[in-house]
């Protein structure tokens, strides 16, 4: 086997691999001869195929796979040699491929961008803030106010009384289409939250101002993606007969309700409520701590940067924003998304926040344990109700979903890392001081 470098250019490399006709004819005959012990052919014992009749039968087969395995080997060796690690899948081309015969030299030429030496950290040299936020009685206050009305009752109003946004209609109606009755168009004392967007986009609004007593004629358009794919786009009409008007009356906060919130009492809800407030405060608190410390490593730590993986991101970057942009466009069938300067820029962070901890996690041998990987298919699993088996197997068969759940255990464990070793002040700040800051954060 012979390599010849033919490029060395920043992080590109290029290498010409030669197997010549000789080296792959002996692993040609190595491979067969591996094999005919355990072949059997009419007319000869198990064993005892003739080496002709072997090369003749498997020949082509074994000669592709000596030929991969000769490249594949080569190129191992290359890497330990040379300690280069690829950023991306090498590209590699047979020369001559289109007319090669057997009996020739094999030539493939190689090329790849290597992984840059990234330089060490000092933790040391890293400052950092923490924040905290307790629980005051007011935020508590809040929270359970809004436990409340979304545990309310509604009231039957005044007689003649007219419906307003927040209120509940009882109704019955028939829905049709082109005077058509369908199927699930139909409900009798159905109790209807107007302003909840609960019904087809513009039925709750014709309701508003009705009284107990009135029938309505609703005309609404199903939207274009409906689920029923029989009534999506169509206008229909639905005969509406309004039997209350009720008003909200958000519940009692008291024993009763933090019952329904599955509490023992009013103080129990309290304190359940005051450790999940503090919890939302401690996620908030260290996504601030985060983008400090990855702020102050972009800044510190500066390296060449593999082209490949940069673009590859930019154009990911470019693509996931263009949907953000145009949230009724699920598919691909769309124009190519040019990457901007700033989506580049954004893309080359990126890159190099994650090959920067990618190296110091590999370096501390920081890994994600089985049990990490189990409770995060677990996790996500729950968003998938009476399809958790069906996700468990998908996550099983697809390396890329397994990465996809692994990468942010992994991120986070490295963070910790240099979290624990950086110098790391703690303040108490307030709830209004806290939300300052992250909305600070979302417009950066």
């Amino acid at each position: 086997m012979q390599v010849t470098q033919t490029l060395n250019e920043g992080l590109k490399r290029g290498y010409t691999l030669t197997v010549t006709a000789a080296e792959l004819e002996a692993k040609v005959t190595e491979k067969l001869l591996e094999a005919a012990p355990e072949v059997e052919m009419k007319g000869f014992r198990k064993g005892k195929v003739p080496m002709a009749l072997l090369r003749k039968q498997f020949g082509v087969r074994i000669l592709s796979d000596a030929m991969q395995e000769s490249i594949d080997t080569a190129m191992q060796d290359h890497f330990a040699s040379t300690g280069d690690r690829p950023a991306m899948q090498p590209k590699m081309v047979m020369v001559d491929g289109e007319t090669w015969k057997e009996g020739q030299d094999v030539v493939v030429n190689v090329s790849y961008e290597a992984l840059p030496a990234i330089p060490g950290i000092e933790l040391g040299d890293i400052a950092l803030e923490r924040v905290t936020v307790k629980a005051d009685d007011a935020a508590v206050a809040e929270a359970l106010e809004n436990l409340a009305k979304n545990a309310q009752n509604f009231d039957d109003r005044k007689k003649g009384s007219k419906a307003k946004d927040g209120d509940q209609v009882v109704i019955d109606f028939k829905g049709s289409v082109d005077g058509e009755a369908f199927e699930g168009g139909a409900a009798e004392d159905y109790p209807l939250v107007l302003g909840s967007n609960s019904f087809i986009p513009g039925f709750e609004a014709q309701l508003v101002g009705v009284k107990a007593g009135d029938e309505v004629s609703v005309k609404v358009t199903f939207p274009s993606e409906y689920g029923a794919a029989h009534l999506a786009g169509k206008d229909a009409v639905f005969a509406c007969t309004v039997k209350a008007v009720k008003a909200p009356k958000p519940a009692e906060i008291d024993d009763a309700l933090a019952k329904r919130y599955g509490a023992e009492d009013l103080a129990a809800l309290k304190t359940q409520i005051a450790e999940r407030l503090e919890a939302e405060y401690k996620g908030a608190a260290r996504a601030l701590l985060k983008r400090a410390l990855l702020d102050q490593l972009d800044a510190k730590v500066k390296f060449d940067l593999p082209e490949s993986l940069v673009e590859a991101e930019a154009a990911q970057i470019a693509h996931s924003l263009w949907h953000e942009e145009h949230p009724d466009d699920h598919g691909h069938n769309h124009d190519a998304v040019e990457p901007t300067d700033e989506h580049k820029k954004l893309a080359e962070r990126r890159v190099r926040l994650g090959l920067l901890l990618a190296e110091l996690g590999r370096n501390q041998k920081i890994e994600v344990t089985d049990a990490e990987m189990t409770q995060a298919v677990l996790a996500q699993a729950r968003q998938y109700p009476g399809q958790e088996r069906a996700f468990f197997e998908y996550v099983q068969k697809t390396p890329e979903m397994q990465q996809q759940l692994r990468a942010p255990i992994f991120e986070d464990k490295v963070i910790d890392f240099i979290v624990a070793g950086a110098k790391v002040t703690d303040k108490e700040i307030s709830k209004a001081e806290l939300e300052k800051a992250v909305e600070a954060l979302d417009e950066i």
